[in-house]
């Protein structure tokens, strides 16, 4: 279950670990929010959120990533304010867990959480504080605190700052040989770049998207399939290259697979959502934010 929630197999079966012990189910919890399953993964956090401790606050902080996923920044700091309020009192941890799944990581999982929904909501200075205040121990954490760093600068306009933090996040994710976040490490990497701007940039950003775009497709990460897609749309558009039709289309096929598999709750606050670009939702699914929002995923 590791190998899947944090390896090389982000697509693995795991339906039957959600009768396993309460890691095991969260570790699956994990993998199917990976994959856009979303109201399978709820269900699971909700009743793990419900039992309290370290794994629920994982879970908490779990389900608040899915819901940001989604554009519930709002939804997702709820989650987070409680992951981090049951984080256990463990005053000796320094993170002895090679994947975070400790004290120090949750508390690691609950700050940069409420940081990435800051960033959803505008408050820049509150996510740098908030960023600031994090001190990664395992490789997870080490990531998702350089994600964070990318998606400031990229929210504060300045796109050149965000490419090395999204450098490092990526080489940290491959060197841990953590598969789906060098792929979303990649995305946020690629970001960076279009945004950035320069012909290089540029060029550089997308084809580094395309091949993301491929491997995501391929290993059925929905999640990231879409924002993925959309980007290199975006940028091909910008420059009038061929082929643009085809990305969107697979973005909208994703997307539209994403939202087919949200519980309820999801699919409101997707319905509600500045973040979630109304051009690539099929007639039935939620209507909301103008199709040229730019955004991130976290």
């Amino acid at each position: 279950m590791r190998e899947a929630a944090f390896g090389d197999r982000p697509e693995a079966e795991v339906w039957g670990a959600l009768g396993g012990g309460v890691e095991e189910r969260w570790l699956a919890a994990v993998v199917l929010g990976g994959q856009g399953y979303y109201a399978a993964a709820a269900a699971v956090l909700g009743e793990l959120i419900g039992r309290g401790g370290l794994f629920g606050s994982l879970a908490a902080s779990t389900l608040a990533s899915h819901r940001r996923q989604l554009g519930g920044h709002a939804a997702a700091r709820v989650l987070d304010g409680r992951a981090l309020a049951m984080v256990p009192e463990d005053r000796d941890s320094g993170g002895q867990d090679p994947d975070d799944v400790d004290v120090a990581g949750a508390r690691a999982d609950a700050l940069l959480g409420l940081a990435a929904d800051a960033v959803g909501a505008g408050r820049l200075v509150e996510a740098r504080r908030l960023h600031a205040r994090v001190r990664p121990h395992g490789w997870r954490s080490r990531v998702r605190h350089q994600w964070l760093a990318a998606e400031i600068a990229l929210a504060g306009g300045h796109a050149g700052q965000a490419v090395h933090p999204a450098e490092v996040a990526a080489a940290t994710a491959r060197e841990a040989g953590a598969t789906r976040h060098i792929l979303k490490s990649d995305l946020v990497l690629g970001t960076a770049l279009v945004v950035w701007g320069t012909p290089e940039s540029v060029d550089r950003g997308v084809d580094l998207l395309l091949c993301d775009l491929n491997h995501t497709d391929r290993r059925g990460l929905f999640s990231l399939v879409w924002p993925t897609a959309l980007v290199v749309a975006n940028a091909q558009a910008d420059r009038s290259i061929a082929g643009t039709e085809n990305v969107k289309e697979r973005a909208e096929n994703a997307l539209s697979c994403v939202l087919r598999r949200a519980d309820p709750s999801g699919r409101r606050l997707a319905d509600r959502s500045p973040w979630i670009p109304t051009a690539l939702l099929r007639s039935g699914e939620p209507p909301n934010a103008d199709p040229e929002t730019n955004f991130l995923t976290d």
